[in-house]
């Protein structure tokens, strides 16, 4: 008989996104029966030992007419600025998304809002969902919305994606690149950080320029996280973070999740899915230099990437574990990487 797989709560997938474009398409699936494509389903979730994770609510700034996101990097259309009543509606239908699972299988998933009720729902064999928006374009500047979603179970936020809003600016796609692309904070995304501190939502670094992040380095009272990016040092994408940022996380008791995307992973930044698994671990190798083994964590960015077929999708997540063991990582830190750390940060964090 198998052992059990080590548990996973992981800081990022674009699932939600993915449910909500195939409605109605030949890709339209069930949360709650397998699929043989995209990356999480519930039955392949328990297969790879996947407990739950922060669920993202992306807005696409172009979607495609047969239903899927149409994603290219080098078509400006994908990064072009999105209305706040356009990212508000969407964002109301990922939103449901989530409800409806949680509703139609209360015993299979959770909808948590607190790191108690993560490690509570772990402990019953729920899938733990914190639910998390990536790009605040839905949000007003007034930002009368972010009490409404905080209600609905909002706990983190990204101010920006990897474009413009009104609270700031995002990194692009480009290879090689430094994080420094454009400017910091706006006085509203200043404002939203403020309030973010207050509500006790986590503020996600990942996406932001290198000037917004220390932007909210100075304003921020809560832990340092970027929930699905990795070290600039190992692999210069604009997306990955300089050893200056991961020094400044470290500082704060914050933390990094480790991205799978190939893209994000290789010294060369092509898109390979053959990239083997030790890339990753060079990348975690590097995290943990710099900023400890609580400080470290895994943001897979699952349906809304490229990763190794090695790891295929949420099922094959034992794989990752077994090369981490290979590299000399022990049972004990494996278990900090893989779901301890997140839910540290959190409670450190107040939620």
């Amino acid at each position: 008989m198998q052992p059990a797989p080590v548990p996973v709560f992981d800081g990022h997938n674009d699932t939600l996104l993915k449910l909500e474009l195939q409605q109605g398409t030949a890709k339209n699936r069930s949360f709650f029966e397998e699929a043989a494509f995209d990356h999480i389903d519930l039955p392949r979730a328990k297969k790879g030992g996947f407990a739950g994770g922060l669920f993202a609510m992306f807005v696409p700034s172009r979607i495609a007419r047969n239903g899927e996101a149409a994603f290219n990097p080098a078509d400006p259309a994908n990064f072009a600025e999105i209305s706040q009543e356009f990212a508000h509606k969407f964002t109301s239908r990922l939103f449901g998304q989530a409800e409806r699972i949680a509703e139609k299988a209360p015993d299979l998933v959770s909808i948590c809002r607190s790191s108690a009720e993560i490690r509570e729902a772990m402990g019953t064999g729920r899938l733990a969902m914190i639910l998390h928006i990536e790009g605040a374009e839905a949000i007003g500047k007034d930002l009368a919305e972010l009490e409404t979603f905080h209600g609905r179970g909002l706990r983190s936020l990204g101010p920006v994606w990897s474009r413009k809003n009104i609270f700031g600016d995002g990194v692009p796609m480009a290879f090689p690149a430094s994080p420094d692309t454009g400017p910091g904070l706006t006085d509203a995304g200043k404002e939203l950080v403020k309030e973010c501190n207050r509500l006790k939502i986590q503020i996600d670094l990942s996406h932001i320029t290198e000037k917004g992040f220390w932007d909210v380095a100075k304003l921020s009272d809560a832990p340092l996280v970027a929930s699905h990016s990795n070290a600039h040092a190992v692999s210069p994408s604009p997306r990955n973070l300089t050893d200056r940022q991961l020094d400044a996380i470290a500082e704060t008791g914050g933390l990094v999740g480790l991205n799978f995307h190939v893209g994000f992973t290789r010294e060369d930044g092509a898109m390979r899915a053959d990239t083997p698994l030790e890339t990753l671990v060079r990348h975690m190798d590097h995290l943990i230099g710099r900023l400890g083994e609580d400080g470290v964590a895994l943001g897979s960015d699952f349906d809304g990437c490229l990763v190794p077929a090695a790891i295929k999708d949420v099922a094959g997540l034992p794989k990752l574990v077994e090369a981490f063991r290979k590299a000399g990582y022990g049972e004990e830190l494996i278990e900090k990487l893989c779901w301890k750390n997140w839910i540290s940060v959190l409670q450190r964090a107040g939620i």
